[in-house]
């Protein structure tokens, strides 16, 4: 991607972003709400599947996400019964695990997320949606090494 160094951005990145996220969120929520998730539920019990059984602080990193939101995030999941908050390995630590049921609802919800990426992938192309994972995967990596220099 080249950028014409004489031409500024016009109008500020990041309501772009949050305009471009509240668009997204909408379409994934209509359809992963009907399996009675949100679309960030559904992405939390994912991850939780793959790196569970999971300390708060490294799913709190995996996800890009502090603690608090992830806290908050977890509440309404432990409390339905699709995750797990259990002791750790040394007794201070805690590990987060999916539950059976847990299993069986982020599966549920695997087909709805599914129709709702293939509506994003015509919509947009599916050129335009790799495109935009390279880019906003590489737009974090360079985020994550600015703020690892405490800049």
């Amino acid at each position: 991607m080249t950028v014409n160094l004489l031409r500024k951005p016009q109008g500020c990145t990041n309501y772009k972003i949050r305009q471009l996220m509240r668009q997204m969120s909408r379409h994934y929520d209509a359809e992963i709400g009907k399996a009675g998730l949100k679309a960030t539920q559904f992405s939390l019990l994912g991850h939780v599947q793959q790196l569970g059984p999971v300390r708060p602080g490294e799913l709190a990193q995996a996800l890009r996400m502090d603690a608090s939101t992830l806290t908050r995030n977890l509440k309404p999941l432990i409390e339905a019964g699709w995750l797990r908050v259990e002791a750790g390995a040394d007794g201070r630590s805690r590990n987060v695990t999916i539950t059976e049921a847990g299993r069986a609802k982020r599966a549920e919800a695997q087909q709805y997320w599914k129709i709702a990426q293939e509506r994003i992938n015509s919509t947009l192309g599916v050129e335009r949606v790799l495109a935009l994972h390279a880019l906003i995967d590489e737009s974090l990596d360079l985020l994550a090494a600015q703020d690892s220099k405490g800049e």
